[in-house]
């Protein structure tokens, strides 16, 4: 989807395709898109980086006094929406956020991320990435607003009219075609209304930008039949949840998968198992950006298919990190902890530091596991040297909080808005009664 698109391409589109209005989108601290829309008239003073916005209006941004914010645009993401009116069209641009005087904004998600990006690049790294992203489609009410309720009962790789969703989903991988995208494969998830779309890998800035198209086309599709799309972890206690698995690799300046070895037992070469060894390390202290919510731990838990113990293995599902069977150009190491309420940009910026703290340090990942985690005893775990990842948000927080490693590749303005957030939203999330803790103890004590 990226272009290589000069000034003069965009406003040669924008007359040739009649566009008459442009959102410049941005995305906040927690993966909330942003954005500013102007019309065609105003298109030459947001490409000379001249719109501007009140900063301290988005939350983990800036105080009031240090407000004003500008929007680079980043000409290669110019898009046209294809669900918007084909006379006076819409079309957006992602943009990077800057301050006043000319330098990149701190706490701007995807300034982090190209900062990552940078420290690879002197290493001689290009990272790719490919997400799998699931969601639900859920009912709504007569009033137009979300609920869980699905009257489908589908599961794995089921087709219509089982899948009620069908549909829907066939319209969002129309869409998202029309957008650039290039979609390998759509199914059917474990649960009911669960639905994983994926799509091809790319360079990592590419993307984490993708990511936040994508959930932008497939919540807007699903409204226009009615449903809702929710990439929340886990709306529904008694089924699996979603998650974004992650595939990752990285690629010398010529091209070539430096985790590919074909000597090697399990085809990974040494960068490979470093990565892993990294990831392993530094897998606590990302846990609370990889997995955001209160809600995300309810997904981490036994029984629903997500990892929850800290190990790797080429033969099963049950770890945190899978190698795929798939070898030689295709060499691959996938993450299974993230969720799809991740912040593609901080995600993919800590994953791939872990990642490259790993080789530069030459960190030895442990032995593989071969059976299957959740099957074996806690003593037997202990004996293995198997941890478990975080607990809960706040679990999550404190480990964030010890690994110094992490906080620097986030930098010091992100680290610390989104620590308070998030420790704010575990004290709202503590201060509630939830209808379990009722049926469990009322009548009892």
């Amino acid at each position: 989807m990226m272009r290589n698109y000069t000034k003069a391409d965009i406003f040669r589109v924008v007359e040739e395709e009649d566009v008459e209005f442009i959102r410049l989108q941005f995305t906040d601290m927690f993966g909330n898109l942003k954005n500013i829309a102007v019309t065609a008239s105003q298109l030459e003073r947001a490409l000379d980086n001249k719109c501007m916005f009140d900063g301290s209006a988005i939350d983990g941004f800036v105080r009031i006094e240090e407000s004003d914010m500008y929007l680079h645009p980043d000409y290669a993401t110019m898009e046209i929406f294809p669900w918007r009116p084909q006379q006076g069209k819409v079309a957006r641009m992602i943009c990077d956020v800057y301050r006043p005087n000319g330098e990149p904004f701190e706490g701007d998600p995807r300034y982090v991320l190209k900062r990552a990006i940078k420290e690879a690049e002197k290493l001689g790294y290009i990272f790719g990435v490919g997400p799998e992203c699931e969601f639900f489609l859920f009912d709504t009410d007569e009033n137009t607003m979300p609920t869980t309720i699905t009257n489908e009962q589908a599961g794995y790789f089921d087709i219509g009219p089982l899948d009620c969703g069908e549909n829907a989903r066939r319209d969002m991988v129309m869409t998202l075609e029309d957008m650039g995208f290039v979609i390998e494969a759509s199914h059917h998830e474990i649960a009911p209304a669960q639905h994983e779309i994926d799509f091809r890998y790319d360079e990592a800035l590419a993307t984490a930008d993708n990511i936040m198209t994508f959930k932008l086309a497939v919540r807007t599709i699903a409204k226009r039949h009615g449903l809702h799309a929710t990439f929340m972890p886990k709306p529904k206690g008694e089924v699996n949840g979603s998650g974004m698995h992650i595939n990752m690799s990285l690629h010398n300046k010529e091209g070539k998968n430096v985790f590919e070895d074909k000597e090697d037992e399990l085809g990974l070469s040494r960068e490979a198992y470093y990565f892993i060894g990294g990831l392993m390390k530094h897998i606590k202290g990302m846990a609370a950006i990889t997995n955001p919510l209160v809600n995300s731990y309810k997904r981490l838990v036994p029984g629903f298919e997500a990892p929850v113990y800290i190990a790797w293995s080429s033969t099963n599902r049950s770890p945190l990190i899978r190698i795929p069977s798939y070898r030689g150009e295709g060499a691959r190491v996938e993450l299974r902890s993230p969720d799809s309420a991740a912040n593609p940009y901080l995600t993919l910026a800590v994953c791939l530091r872990a990642g490259l703290d790993g080789i530069v340090n030459h960190i030895e990942p442990p032995k593989s596991v071969k059976g299957n985690i959740f099957a074996m005893s806690e003593e037997e775990r202990k004996r293995d040297g198997i941890d478990r990842l975080p607990g809960n948000l706040m679990e999550a927080i404190e480990e964030l909080e010890k690994d110094s490693f992490i906080c620097d590749v986030l930098g010091e303005h992100v680290a610390k808005h989104y620590i308070t957030a998030k420790k704010e939203e575990w004290n709202r999330y503590r201060a509630q009664v939830s209808d379990w803790e009722i049926k469990e103890y009322l009548n009892k004590y």
